[in-house]
């Protein structure tokens, strides 16, 4: 178990800032992390890939995430797997927060 238990809306838990991606790790373990983003309108997070599983979960807002080249429109309350080794892409087409989940 968990050396800390905390409950909490995660759309309170971090704050956009105007013109920027901010980030607040929530969980980080050997095996994986859990992390909050805010994206300002229009910010983006530039193709990448990772070796490892991600999930996607999008907590306020809109983002298209393309995916292998790939495009999705995933909405609030909405979730999307991202394979290991295939490039990726995420912009915020309003505000929005999303959770990432990296499992290792």
């Amino acid at each position: 178990m968990s050396e800390t238990i905390k409950k909490s809306l995660l759309k309170d838990e971090i704050n956009y800032q105007e013109g920027s991606v901010v980030s607040k790790q929530v969980v980080k373990k050997t095996n994986g992390n859990i992390t909050l983003f805010a994206f300002d309108k229009d910010e983006s997070l530039t193709e990448h890939s990772s070796p490892f599983e991600a999930v996607v979960y999008i907590v306020d807002g809109e983002m298209e995430i393309t995916i292998g080249g790939n495009p999705y429109n995933v909405k609030a309350g909405e979730l999307i797997i991202m394979p290991p080794n295939i490039p990726h892409a995420l912009r915020a087409e309003q505000k929005a927060k999303m959770l990432l989940t990296m499992i290792k």
